[in-house]
């Protein structure tokens, strides 16, 4: 292969323009076994907080209990990459899937508070460990040319936990006994699936990799574009959502019309991620281009150096790079419509299922881009961030805009939205330009 400079940030890192062996079985177990594992953690957190609830816990409590599992996920996503560079990451997802059943097992032996909230702080920081590494494998595992389709496919079956999970939870019933051994039953088959992994080819950089904090603030510096994605995907998708019936009762909707937006968002989620993926493939393939004589570019795609006569939106990189932009000016466009919500309350629904689409996009599109520049434990180091700015994104968005919604409805909140979006969309403009 000739030689090319190196873009910024890019990790020197020579990928492979195939995929490593027993890829599609390692594809079916990390999307069985993770599927299962986030089913039951999604019946396991509103089962318990439903138990508080039911024995005159404060509501204060209570939120302090729940916030504790994404503690677990703060605390241990910096150290993702240097626990996978011990154990190794076969052994590494082996962990994250027996850790929930353990910590689940404890709920059923006591009732103690204080116990709780280790137990749920220990399931926290597996589902973190879990979360960084399904990732990272699953875009190193795709096909090069159906990698945008594969991580589609994966987010957007993490996305129906978010819905599967309660509704088993409804279903069964919160009072039922039998509830909490579904949850464990759930996890259980997880880790079954776990187990079906096939080795994994050990990482190039498996040693020479920066682990732990100094590997996270590497690859920070390494894509700082893609991270700051990564918050705006959290604050649009996760953040927002936890907050929507907050926002349509301070336009008037009913309690049931309120609680919908949050469905209308997570339809949008649901909906939209895996055409976004499909779409990243077509646009940066071009017509006839087999893998096997395709080679590696600057960026780390599976793509001839030079982009392909037919090829007419440019390499992959830049492709990935336009979408994200038409992502952010869809998040940009839906928030300038809030203004006019408040004496259209219909149009509420429409905003919620962009913002919720727009912002699963923005971070599958940015896993799809790490994944297809790097490998291995670098790899693993880039997701770690991508979580992190994602979950920042997401804890601070409820936190801010309900209290904008308390204190200024009608110029604070808006104001806050825009304060996140149109940086993101000026960022991702002038990037897309550039290329």
């Amino acid at each position: 292969m000739s030689e090319h400079p190196l873009p910024p940030g890019h990790s020197g890192t020579t990928l492979p323009a195939t995929p490593p062996p027993h890829a599609r079985l390692g594809l079916v177990a990390i999307f069985g076994s993770t599927f299962f594992e986030l089913v039951g953690y999604f019946m396991l957190l509103p089962l318990l907080l439903l138990r508080l609830k039911g024995a005159d816990v404060s509501t204060t409590l209570a939120g302090l209990f729940a916030a504790s599992g994404w503690v677990g996920v703060f605390v241990i996503t910096p150290f993702a990459s240097a626990i996978t560079q011990r154990l190794g990451r076969r052994p590494t997802l082996w962990l994250a899937a027996a850790v929930p059943v353990v910590s689940t097992t404890g709920f059923l032996f006591t009732d103690w508070l204080p116990a709780w909230f280790v137990f749920d702080f220990i399931a926290g920081a597996a589902s973190g460990l879990r979360w960084v590494l399904a990732e990272a494998v699953v875009a190193e595992f795709a096909p090069p040319l159906k990698r945008g389709r594969m991580v589609g496919l994966f987010e957007t079956m993490v996305g129906t936990t978010f819905v599967i999970g309660p509704a088993l939870l409804a279903l069964v019933g919160p009072q039922n006994p039998l509830a909490l051994w579904l949850v464990l039953a759930s996890l259980a088959i997880g880790l079954v699936w776990s187990l079906l992994i096939p080795p994994l080819p050990t990482a190039v950089d498996a040693h020479s990799a920066r682990v732990g904090l100094h590997g996270v603030w590497h690859a920070l510096r390494a894509h700082p574009l893609i991270m700051a994605v990564g918050f705006v995907g959290g604050f649009f998708e996760s953040g927002l959502t936890s907050i929507l019936p907050l926002y349509g009762l301070s336009l008037g909707l009913g309690v049931t019309a309120a609680t919908l937006l949050v469905s209308a968002s997570g339809l949008g989620s649901a909906l939209m991620m895996l055409p976004a993926g499909l779409l990243a493939d077509r646009m940066s393939a071009a017509p006839g281009r087999s893998q096997a004589s395709s080679h590696r570019s600057p960026q780390g795609e599976g793509i001839p150096v030079t982009a392909h006569p037919k090829q007419r939106f440019g390499d992959a990189h830049a492709v990935r790079l336009r979408l994200l932009h038409g992502c952010s000016v869809i998040t940009l466009l839906a928030t300038l419509v809030i203004p006019f919500v408040a004496q259209t309350p219909w149009l509420a629904a429409p905003v919620a299922f962009l913002w919720g689409g727009a912002g699963g996009c923005l971070y599958t599109l940015a896993m799809i881009d790490i994944g297809s520049r790097e490998e291995g434990i670098t790899l693993v180091n880039s997701t770690a961030v991508l979580v992190l700015s994602y979950t920042l994104g997401g804890v601070l968005a409820p936190a801010l805009g309900a209290a904008m919604l308390d204190w200024a409805p009608v110029l604070g909140f808006p104001a806050l939205l825009l304060a996140v979006a149109g940086p993101g969309w000026w960022l991702l403009r002038s990037a897309s330009r550039a290329t």
